[in-house]
């Protein structure tokens, strides 16, 4: 099977704006042999203080575009998960091909307080959610945040115990390139397998001050840069049910 999950034709039906970024994710799942792969695709979204910026400017509502984008090859619901955390969950909703425009800022203006960053609370979610789906598949989950944790041992905990779990965590950095908070992301990025976790389950990439300026091409590279190892990685120690 080498099909998109929801073909070009139903995109432009439902969501037109999305052809363009729908057909660079081609690209980019074509260049990793994905054709045709199937994956539940989550949204984590960074709600602390310094974020607020990104939100009122549009950059989390293109990624949340980018990543529904991609979600349409890989996942035949049309829909993504959204969960948006700062010191604990801020709230969940979804994005679906009938109703994404705007949607981001919409929520965001109805959680309140922008609060601190805990990533271990947005990671328990993500899990309870996938273990309650029912789900056999394997789960790409994009992951947005602008610095490290407040809860390092927490998150790296977190992400040790998920290596057993289908789920593929891809982290994405906003921010200032020379942030030292981004250290840690590049920690979690490399623990050791198998010392730490059974497979190497994440990955990180920095869109830098203004990830809008980031291409299409270039983003869905990024996203997808560990996802086949994982999969075959998953595959051979029978992760994946």
């Amino acid at each position: 099977m080498t099909s998109p999950a929801i073909s070009l034709t139903k995109v432009q039906e439902r969501a037109p704006g999305l052809v363009s970024l729908y057909k660079s994710a081609a690209v980019s799942l074509r260049k990793r042999s994905l054709q045709g792969v199937r994956a539940a695709v989550y949204l984590v979204l960074d709600r602390s203080g310094s974020m607020r910026n990104y939100y009122k400017d549009g950059t989390v509502q293109h990624l949340a575009e980018q990543v529904l984008g991609l979600s349409a090859h890989l996942d035949d619901d049309g829909t993504v998960p959204v969960i948006f955390f700062s010191t604990d969950i801020d709230g969940t909703a979804e994005l679906d091909l009938g109703n994404y425009q705007g949607r981001i800022e919409e929520l965001h203006s109805g959680l309140g307080h922008m609060g601190r960053t805990n990533y271990h609370w947005a990671m328990d979610e993500v899990i309870d959610h996938y273990l309650a789906s029912g789900s056999s598949a394997p789960a790409l989950v994009i992951f947005q945040t602008d610095g490290g944790p407040t809860s390092k041992f927490a998150a790296e905990r977190y992400l040790c115990k998920a290596a057993t779990l289908p789920i593929f965590w891809q982290f994405v950095g906003f921010g200032d390139p020379d942030e030292q908070e981004f250290a840690f992301l590049h920690k979690l990025d490399d623990l050791p397998v198998p010392a730490k976790r059974v497979v190497d389950n994440a990955g990180f990439f920095h869109a830098g001050r203004d990830p809008r300026s980031v291409s299409d091409d270039v983003l869905y590279d990024e996203l997808l840069h560990e996802f086949p190892s994982w999969l075959t990685a998953i595959d051979s120690a029978g992760s994946m049910q």
